[in-house]
């Protein structure tokens, strides 16, 4: 049984849908990464950090690859790292238009005092 387009998408957004993962993924458009730096630079317990990258490995947006004993982790491809630059695009334009809103509220307010 298939399953319904936006269903699908529903699922991708839900699985991007906490900090950690999102974090990571930043992270990772910077280049490939193993697990001590990710660490590092997310404050989150070892396996908290192990299974949000279970989560996006299964999803495919990450892969990973061992170095010796040290696994690291990179983008699976530019998409994701496009779909990251979308919601930044996004979340700016929000963000300029609640500005000029509250600009435009304090200067009502400092008109009519």
């Amino acid at each position: 049984m298939s399953v319904p387009l936006y269903e699908a998408k529903a699922e991708l957004f839900r699985l991007l849908g906490h900090p950690v993962r999102i974090r990571v993924l930043e992270l990772l458009q910077e280049g490939p990464m193993p697990v001590r730096d990710l660490l590092a630079a997310i404050e989150v317990e070892p396996t908290g950090l192990s299974q949000h990258l279970a989560v996006l490995r299964r999803s495919g947006m990450v892969g990973a690859h061992r170095d010796g004993s040290t696994v690291v982790y990179a983008l699976a491809g530019g998409d994701v790292a496009e779909l990251l630059r979308a919601a930044r695009k996004l979340l700016t334009q929000k963000l300029t238009e609640q500005h000029e809103l509250l600009s435009e509220l304090i200067q009502a307010e400092a008109s009519s005092s």
